[in-house]
């Protein structure tokens, strides 16, 4: 038996014993035009996010924002990195190279298999969690948190969702794709059905369910202690009238959790379709691969990164009064 052949006996066995036929890699399957349209689709969803992320990052530095919230501005220059690589991904799969020698084969594990795109996405989501328990820590434990955060841990809770994210969408997946007749399969040579189903139940416990659990906590145990806040301001003021200093300081920091609690419920709408497809995937008995579904669960997930610069527009005041004046500066021009 020859190289080529034993490989493709290889890809064949893998294909059987995962039970889909993937579709994840660039040029896997023969292009049809449902897959075109919606891989276009994406290419414009990366282009949109390359913009808008930019345009926030430049917001927040102009406002002097960057310096009081760093895991914020990260969380930005993490979905442009998201979208610049969906952007580079999705140009290449349109041109439908065919892949040969070690520039393929690295074009296959990295790009066209939607490593480093899903690992920009993956590392956003964790730093979801790590502005959250930043905010909670701040809120409902000041003093404990004035005392004991220090910004060296703030930039190892950075490294951390980067190497988790990496290890998690690039070396555990890695040996499951493979150039095959210069087409990149993405996600095919499994050794068995479990290691695909254990993948993914992790994926979706660590990177959803545990997500939204911090999310609800921490949120909550949030609002009750700004609840209590008020309520004691509001004493305060009927006494002796209200501090503008601490005023305005509450109604900075309510303004930022207004704008994370929306983030995170964007996040659990936009992705919950994405991990529902694949669940639904890999614990059914016969499980079919289809461009449509598979690249609308895929269009909504990314899609959360390149909006989530409007809900910064809208909700984050300081950021909403540079971009306000980029508009006004603009009209005065024309």
């Amino acid at each position: 038996m020859t190289e080529e052949n034993s490989t493709t006996s290889q890809l064949s066995v893998a294909m059987t014993t995962t039970g889909v036929t993937p579709i994840t890699g660039g040029n896997t399957l023969m292009s049809s035009p449902s897959r075109t349209i919606f891989q276009c689709a994406v290419l414009i969803i990366g282009v949109v996010g390359i913009a808008t992320n930019a345009i926030i990052l430049y917001a927040l530095v102009a406002s002097k924002q960057h310096k009081k919230h760093g895991l914020i501005v990260h969380q930005n220059a993490i979905d442009l990195f998201s979208s610049f690589f969906i952007f580079i991904t999705y140009s290449l799969k349109l041109c439908n190279i065919y892949l040969t020698g070690y520039v393929g084969y690295w074009l296959c594990k990295l790009i066209l298999s939607d490593s480093l795109a899903w690992c920009g996405a993956i590392c956003s989501v964790i730093n979801l969690a790590i502005i959250t328990v930043e905010r909670y820590l701040k809120v409902v434990h000041p003093i404990w948190s004035k005392n004991k955060l220090r910004n060296w841990m703030m930039y190892s809770a950075m490294a951390f969702a980067w190497i988790v994210s990496f290890i998690s969408n690039v070396v555990v997946v890695f040996p499951a794709k493979a150039v095959i007749d210069g087409a990149c399969y993405g996600f095919a040579m499994w050794k068995n059905k479990t290691d695909v189903l254990i993948y993914f139940i992790w994926n979706f416990v660590l990177f959803y369910v545990v997500e939204l659990f911090i999310f609800i906590f921490c949120y909550w145990r949030i609002l009750i202690v700004l609840r209590r806040q008020a309520r004691v301001m509001a004493g305060h003021s009927a006494a002796a009238g209200p501090s503008t200093t601490k005023v305005l300081s509450m109604q900075m920091q309510a303004n930022v959790i207004k704008t994370m609690v929306f983030i995170s419920a964007f996040y659990a709408v936009s992705w919950l379709p994405c991990y529902v497809y694949f669940l639904h995937l890999n614990l059914s008995p016969n499980p079919t691969l289809n461009d449509g579904g598979f690249y609308a669960c895929v269009s909504v997930a990314f899609m959360y990164l390149g909006t989530n610069p409007f809900i910064y527009a809208i909700k984050f005041e300081p950021v909403k009064q540079v971009l306000l004046r980029l508009i006004l500066c603009r009209k005065t021009g024309e």
